[in-house]
């Protein structure tokens, strides 16, 4: 089963999404499982993992609710506020529902410790009980904070998104590799190979750009810990949904049809517990 690790949904609100300024017009709109589904089957993608984007309940109930009438959205990684006193009560509630996978915050909104707050590790301590996986989008920066945090959590199964967002155009930075690689020795930790084409200068890129990248991320993670997501709509900035995805096919070509089979679908489906029927 090959699954799209990555994406999201969303009735597009001016106030709500103030992060799609001007610049972003492609994306200042509606996009729903209708604008996906055709996406998925041109592309012999079989289902999906819908992420949140919003940081609200209202945003985990509209995840959710959309999940229960589209089959192919396979899993919802939601958002709770891990912050909050009653978050074991809140996780034991959506945890209820099969579709609740997981839970992130937009931890590179945050400041560079966010991840290293007590309030925050206190409620990512419960999503083992139930579970839940967590996603880790942060900054490059940021990831002296993640490999604490995975530390600190050895049982807990964690994902890096976005390969932690490198500047892709800038060539690669030693940090980053340096910080990807120590993140990875935790084997509680996988990496979704996503959002790369977007953080690239005004979105302006050839495939090459990202083999360097790559590179690292298979030399760190291997192959049994590495997920295909595709980031859609955000991709839209900078490459349409087969465009991005011939990005990752290409690379892992000479691969095995085993290794393939992981990076595109295996390791997701394990990983976030998805129902591994069609």
């Amino acid at each position: 089963m090959k699954i799209d690790a990555h994406q999201h949904f969303w009735q597009f609100d001016p106030v709500r999404d103030a992060w799609i300024d001007d610049t972003m017009s492609v994306i200042r709109k509606d996009f729903l499982p209708k604008d996906l589904q055709p996406l998925l089957s041109e592309n012999n993608i079989d289902g999906c993992v819908a992420v949140q984007a919003d940081q609200s309940e209202t945003e985990t109930e509209f995840l959710l609710a959309l999940a229960a009438k589209n089959d192919f959205i396979k899993g919802v990684v939601a958002w709770v506020d891990l912050r909050k006193e009653n978050v074991e009560e809140r996780l034991a509630h959506y945890a209820k529902n099969p579709l609740f996978k997981g839970v992130r915050h937009i931890a590179q909104g945050e400041a560079d410790d966010f991840l290293l707050r007590k309030d925050v590790q206190r409620g990512i301590g419960f999503l083992g009980q139930f579970g839940l996986t967590y996603d880790i989008l942060v900054f490059a920066r940021q990831l002296p904070a993640a490999i604490e945090l995975v530390k600190a959590f050895p049982k807990q199964k964690f994902v890096l998104d976005h390969l932690a967002k490198p500047q892709i155009s800038k060539g690669l930075d030693r940090e980053w590799q340096t910080n990807v690689a120590a993140l990875a020795e935790y084997p509680n930790v996988f990496c979704k190979l996503s959002g790369m084409v977007t953080e690239t200068d005004d979105f302006k890129w050839k495939k090459s750009d990202f083999t360097p990248y790559l590179d690292v991320i298979f030399k760190s993670f291997g192959t049994d810990r590495v997920m295909y997501g595709s980031d859609w709509p955000v991709c839209l900035l900078a490459a349409d949904y087969a465009a991005q995805l011939n990005i990752l096919q290409e690379y892992i070509a000479n691969f095995s049809e085993s290794e393939q089979s992981k990076i595109m679908g295996r390791n997701a489906t394990s990983f976030y517990n998805l129902k591994n029927e069609l």
